[in-house]
């Protein structure tokens, strides 16, 4: 599911796609550290660690970081277009 760059448009930058994926896990780590705190508590840092990563890497990798990519591909489309 993730956008293939036309063959007119090069693909997003490194910076870009680091970025994109910042702001996919950040918000992830907060929601996932506000939900681990309210009942693992008495928990090893390093279990809390693997419960939050278990979580966060697939919901990032599979869902968030294609679609922060594809709305970035579609606005850059856009603006792009409104330039020519």
């Amino acid at each position: 599911m993730t956008p293939q760059p036309s063959p007119s448009r090069p693909a997003p930058s490194i910076h870009v796609r680091a970025v994109l994926t910042w702001l996919s896990i950040f918000p992830l780590v907060v929601i996932g550290f506000t939900i681990l705190g309210a009942f693992a508590d008495g928990w090893s840092p390093v279990l809390r660690a693997l419960v939050l990563t278990l979580a966060v890497v697939p919901l990032a990798v599979y869902v968030f970081v294609p679609l922060l990519l594809s709305g970035y591909v579609r606005l850059t489309s856009r603006l792009g277009r409104g330039e020519q």
